[in-house]
């Protein structure tokens, strides 16, 4: 919205002093031309804007000119900053609009405040796109038109017709009543309900989607938090889970936990390796999950997927023996 931008725009002088017309474009993210459009909106409606000429010109306030849009101390600014580098936002298109509303936080502060905040909030990294091995994090890609019809419909309280493709299964039409959405990972997931069981949809797997006009069939509020809880634990006992009992080296523990479901029990062996009881989805997903650990883990039962690990690893010595190898092709012409 055009009142949106305006506010973004006076912010963005305020915080920077001086800014050109194109780097204002830059950041509101439009074009020169609506830049200076909206500067003679602000002159009209009494912002005291005026334009700086020669190489290093561009638009200012007048000093001592403000908004005020609340009370903030420089803690609680800090904690919405912080917050605000989260990519949830993301997941659920609202990367912009959280943009926007950084600029009033910063603004919110006393002048002597202001720099403090932001600079704290720069030192403090929350979720980062590579982890420690230098592997990039992907995100799932959903449309951003996806990502605001799901979302205006959770917000209005309205059913919803999503085009669902669930795993080894071919899309379909459902019409659902949604909760609410929950990102986890930079995964973003819909809680609803459809002919009154809940049911949990991957934003990545809705391929198109379509607010309905008539009223979800809802309460009034909900715990989102619990409800995800319940849905989690429910996702965790069911299906064709297996239970394995491993023995792991310490310093890959958390790779383990990271790949399980759950962990039943855990003690330490006299040789200092720890002895866990997990939880996989599937043999497959179990099976996947210790190969990935090497030598670093042992699948103590059941005796089916040590027989499937000793099988595959076979077939790879087998592979690089010494009776598969061949000379290499020659390089000459």
């Amino acid at each position: 919205m055009r009142a949106d931008r305006l506010v973004s725009l006076v912010l963005l002088l305020r915080q920077h002093g001086r800014l050109s017309a194109a780097a204002l474009a830059r950041e509101l993210e439009v074009s020169t031309r609506t830049v200076l459009r909206d500067i003679e909106a602000l002159s009209a409606a009494g912002a005291p804007v005026y334009a700086e000429r020669g190489r290093h010109g561009g638009f200012a306030l007048l000093p001592g000119f403000r908004t005020e849009l609340t009370g903030l101390n420089p803690d609680e600014a800090l904690a919405l900053l912080v917050a605000g580098s989260r990519r949830g936002a993301q997941a659920f298109g609202l990367g912009s609009a959280l943009a926007s509303a950084m600029l009033k936080v910063v603004d919110a502060l006393p002048e002597s405040y202001r720099g403090t905040a932001a600079g704290a909030a720069e030192r403090l990294l929350i979720d980062p796109e590579t982890d420690l091995l230098s592997r990039r994090l992907v995100d799932e890609e959903v449309p951003d038109a996806i990502v605001a019809e799901v979302l205006r419909a959770v917000v209005a309280g309205h059913r919803l017709r999503i085009h669902y493709a669930a795993a080894d299964r071919s899309p379909e039409w459902r019409t659902v009543d949604p909760i609410g959405l929950v990102t986890v990972r930079d995964r973003g997931y819909l809680l609803a309900t459809r002919s009154g069981a809940d049911r949990t949809y991957r934003l990545s797997r809705v391929l198109a989607a379509e607010e309905l006009a008539e009223p979800a069939q809802r309460p009034d509020r909900v715990d989102l938090d619990r409800a995800w809880q319940e849905r989690s634990t429910r996702f965790r006992t069911g299906g064709d889970q297996v239970a394995v009992l491993v023995r792991v080296d310490p310093a890959r523990r958390e790779d383990l936990v990271g790949t399980a479901l759950a962990v039943r029990a855990e003690e330490a062996d006299p040789d200092g390796w720890l002895r866990l009881e997990v939880t996989f989805q599937d043999p497959r997903h179990a099976e996947w999950a210790l190969w990935q650990l090497s030598t670093d883990a042992e699948a103590l039962t059941p005796q089916w997927l040590r027989d499937s690990l000793r099988d595959r690893a076979a077939a790879i010595a087998g592979r690089y023996g010494a009776s598969s190898r061949q000379s290499p092709p020659s390089t000459r012409a």
